[in-house]
């Protein structure tokens, strides 16, 4: 493998913004002699260096794969527009980091889909490396794409695209599929990629489309999907029964990315069972790193990486059962070394008085609580189970303890939403200010983003259709007109991003036109607004003669055949429909930690359930 022309490289990075993006050798980034292992693979985020850099699940598969001796993992982001047309003025194709080598001289070319808002990125990162874009054109002289994330549970709008989908948790599989790889090179390439697609079938949570069939009835929804050959009838997601080493000398970005502190993941999966909340469905069941673990973690990152913050990372970190442990631990250091900690995930009911003067001793930048619903009545259809009680008595320990600002996560366009639950959104907001105001003068802020509902796969509200766009622009009147003057300050997510996650999450195998479509028209960096342009969709759609009403407008009936009904999450559609009636009677989910709720999980996964502890995984034995 030919390294790029760093002499090229060099010359270009003069006329772009931000040429650290670009140059690599980064403190504790690993470069191996490609001549000295079996299998390269370039493993990118499909977004800037910024945004990957601050991807842990990214971290943690690059450890996993350089520790094996005969595997290496190299780095590669999407470049920003002014990176690309010089590299395309230039003839320089995509490279990795390391060892700027070409994409497409490696043998594997991963990414993971976090937002659909990054699958035209997809597409141009092919392009860029020379890579024909659907699967079909490619042959075993290309690198095999694979990817892997949260969107791969609904993966058939990429699946033209894409070789093998890693669906659930990629620490062990990764490293196996690309010994699958590495046997299939040393046999000779015998049989080609389709002996290749085979033998990647046969492996626990890897989702070959090519390997699948599917019709359509004359009104446009799934008639049957066929697996050929021996692919499985569903594709299990992969899950690690007890969580992977945590990265102790994690890569140190060249510039300031989005998260630029240490990070521990301190527990995966979320008992509470929201019912609007996809990533706690598909991320079960609860596993926890124990206290002891995180706090030499941090020790160690903090001394391979000089960072002074730390984040401590889950769905929920404040549920995790030694949270005022380490904490405690963190924040009573020496002062010779004080680190700050940071909680990205805050559940209000949790959240004590006490992990609140813990906190408070390192420097504040604001409080985020998520209530989700202005009313009640709503927060008990999405099972959110907290009470206007519990927020008021956050905000007030809040700030009594010196923050002053306080950020509150809202949703409109929820399953039932009337009026009311908008002027009840209002009311709490205004209640929540108030506090503020009088604990902390005019010092006190108070700010609401309001995001707009998208019912995702795999979760309770899978069936349901998006809200239209003239119901929520009602609804955000009825919520400003309810704020009154003197209001705080409230953001609403874009009706363009929010309609077009929701037409490809929800999508099926036909959309990939669409996407190619869109991305030819010059669809890039979807969720950056200086670059998107949502009328490349309406186009491309037109074009390809679809009409997103049938992904959009329509719920969909119990019985149907979903784009994603391939794919298994371990979570049961008996217990989602179940759980779909309970928000309809308002009637409540405990967490399931206390209270199985038989979701499907413990069935799914018993072989694993029965290596560990049972209470590891914050389930009931």
């Amino acid at each position: 493998m030919v390294p790029i022309d760093s002499f090229e490289l060099e010359r270009l990075l003069l006329r772009v913004q931000k040429p650290a993006r670009y140059v690599g050798g980064e403190w504790n980034s690993i470069r191996k002699d490609p001549a000295e292992v079996e299998v390269t693979l370039a493993l990118g985020y499909p977004d800037v260096y910024e945004i990957g850099m601050s991807n842990l699940g990214l971290s943690i598969l690059y450890d996993a794969v350089n520790a094996d001796p005969l595997l290496a993992v190299e780095r590669v982001y999407a470049p920003w527009d002014d990176m690309e047309r010089e590299m395309r003025a230039a003839g320089l194709p995509l490279f990795t980091l390391e060892s700027r080598l070409p994409v497409a001289e490696v043998d594997v070319f991963g990414l993971t889909l976090q937002t659909e808002l990054t699958f035209s990125n997809v597409l141009n990162m092919l392009d860029l490396a020379g890579l024909p874009l659907r699967s079909s054109a490619r042959d075993a002289s290309h690198p095999l794409v694979i990817v892997g994330g949260s969107c791969c549970y609904n993966p058939e709008p990429m699946a033209p695209f894409i070789d093998a989908f890693v669906i659930g948790e990629g620490e062990q599989v990764l490293v196996e599929l690309l010994h699958c790889v590495r046997r299939w090179k040393n046999e000779g390439r015998t049989g080609g990629r389709q002996a290749l697609f085979r033998a990647l079938a046969q492996i626990d949570g890897v989702y070959v489309p090519s390997l699948y069939d599917i019709t359509y009835r004359d009104d446009g929804t799934i008639q049957q999907i066929t697996p050929l050959g021996s692919a499985p009838v569903r594709v299990v997601k992969r899950i690690t029964p007890r969580l992977a080493a945590t990265p102790r000398a994690p890569v140190v970005p060249n510039l300031r990315v989005v998260h630029d502190r240490a990070a521990v993941e301190i527990q995966r999966g979320c008992g509470r069972g929201c019912r609007f909340c996809q990533a706690g469905m598909i991320y079960r069941p609860i596993r926890e790193r124990p206290a002891e673990e995180v706090i030499a973690d941090v020790d160690a990152i903090i001394a391979n990486t000089g960072y002074d913050e730390v984040g401590l990372v889950s769905l929920s970190s404040s549920d995790h059962s030694g949270i005022q442990e380490i904490v405690r631990a963190l924040v009573n250091r020496s002062d010779a070394m004080p680190i700050a900690v940071s909680l990205p995930s805050l559940r209000i009911d949790s959240f004590s008085l006490e992990l609140a003067e813990l906190i408070q001793q390192q420097r504040k930048t604001g409080f985020t609580f998520a209530p989700e619903a202005g009313s009640q009545r709503l927060r008990d259809v999405i099972n959110k189970g907290v009470t206007e009680e519990d927020l008021l008595r956050t905000a007030e320990a809040a700030f009594e303890n010196g923050w002053d600002h306080i950020k509150l996560y809202f949703m409109l366009g929820l399953p039932t939403e009337t009026d009311e639950d908008a002027r009840e959104m209002a009311r709490l907001i205004r209640t929540v200010r108030a506090i503020g105001r009088r604990l902390r003068g005019r010092r006190a802020e108070v700010s609401a983003s309001v995001a707009t509902f998208v019912p995702k796969a795999h979760s309770p509200f899978q069936w349901l259709p998006l809200v239209s766009r003239e119901e929520l622009q009602a609804r955000q009147r009825v919520l400003l007109g309810a704020l009154g003057p003197g209001r705080a300050q409230v953001s609403y997510s874009e009706w363009s991003e929010t309609w077009l996650e929701a037409l490809l999450s929800r999508g099926d195998r036909r959309l990939a036109d669409v996407i190619e479509a869109a991305w030819r028209a010059g669809a890039r960096f979807d969720a950056w607004s200086e670059l998107a342009d949502v009328s490349r969709w309406h186009r491309a759609l037109e074009e390809c003669g679809i009409d997103p009403a049938f992904y959009l407008e329509r719920p969909r009936s119990r019985d149907e055949i979903l784009p994603w009904s391939t794919i298994d999450a371990g979570v049961s559609d008996a217990f989602l429909w179940d759980q779909w009636e309970c928000a309809l009677s308002g009637e409540l989910s405990p967490d399931c930690r206390s209270n199985c709720h038989d979701c499907g999980i413990l069935v799914a996964f018993a072989s694993e359930h029965s290596q560990v502890d049972p209470v590891a995984w914050g389930c009931p034995p």
